[in-house]
């Protein structure tokens, strides 16, 4: 299985009427074995120089029929599960991006979880159950819309959410994070030793980007419903989750499960970004359909022909 996206390799995409979009895969990639800065190496509002966003979106279009033809091999091989995390600030645009880029996905192969506050059920469970609960069968593509790796960035903004867990000792300090984010490492190592895919997108935000999606969220009616006051008041730790986005993808960043930061100030951008990804490691699988022995295609043919002369 060649699963793992060498960092050199150069994404060139013809885009419309302005020529090629190319940029490096490590350009929106967390390079294993390496630290970075969000602040210095990512930049929310990258395109690669490119600025055609109607071209740009025909290939989200065009990504979207070889992501469907790619499931169907996955679904019938029945060998691996594929499992896409997206993690992100508020307003980053999560929900868009699984609408948009997982379309033509046929949903009796895929399954969206959205992890929300845990339940009493959930706390009395050790943090990754719910989790384990939700991973794809083989041949099925499963969505996480947050996920564990709350466990180390909601959880370790707000202390209070930590204390609710239970658990014994004194939770929390570098110690503890440390040994967390070890234990997610171990996880993922044998979700992939074990045929499940993992690909992780953190959807990097600008704060000014932020603030105009939420005043919009609040001046346009209909997106009334999507604005929450939790929302604004996280963004008051605005830094403290940066500095936590940072911890967890310096430290998570896995040779079997990188950390992909797209930028997400321009949605198109994103959008491209992220199915050009999904479809090049559902490629690098392999797949293909199941063979049929000689025997069962004679078989077939013995059928046809009987119903030909119904």
């Amino acid at each position: 299985m060649k699963q793992k996206l060498d960092p050199d390799h150069k994404i060139k995409i013809a885009v419309g009427d302005k020529g090629k979009l190319e940029f490096r895969l490590g350009d929106v990639m967390v390079v294993p074995d390496t630290k970075i800065s969000l602040k210095k190496d990512f930049a929310p509002a990258f395109t690669g120089g490119f600025d055609d966003k109607e071209g740009a979106l025909e290939h989200v279009a065009a990504n979207v029929t070889r992501l469907s033809e790619l499931q169907e091999k996955l679904y019938a091989q029945d060998t691996y599960g594929v499992l896409v995390i997206f993690q992100a600030i508020d307003a980053a645009g999560k929900d868009g991006a699984i609408r948009h880029v997982m379309s033509g996905v046929n949903p009796q192969g895929c399954h969206v979880t959205s992890f929300k506050t845990p339940s009493s059920e959930e706390l009395d469970h050790d943090y990754l159950w719910r989790a384990t609960k939700a991973l794809p069968q083989r041949g099925m593509i499963g969505i996480f819309n947050r996920s564990y790796y709350e466990e180390v960035l909601a959880v370790k903004v707000h202390p209070e959410y930590l204390a609710k867990q239970k658990l014994p000792g004194k939770p929390g300090g570098k110690v503890f994070w440390q040994r967390r984010y070890k234990e997610i490492n171990r996880f993922e190592k044998y979700l992939t030793a074990n045929g499940i895919v993992v690909l992780k997108f953190f959807l990097n935000l600008s704060k000014e980007e932020q603030k105009k999606r939420f005043m919009d969220r609040i001046d346009e009616p209909d997106k009334n419903w999507k604005f929450s006051i939790s929302d604004y008041e996280a963004r008051a730790r605005w830094d403290d989750y940066q500095q936590a986005f940072e911890d967890m993808l310096n430290h998570t960043s896995t040779k079997q499960a990188p950390w992909f930061v797209v930028p997400s100030d321009n949605k198109w951008f994103a959008r491209m970004a992220i199915s050009e990804t999904i479809c090049l490691t559902l490629e690098r699988l392999g797949l293909k359909f199941p063979e049929v022995s000689e025997e069962t295609k004679a078989e077939l043919q013995r059928i046809r022909e009987a119903m030909l002369k119904e």
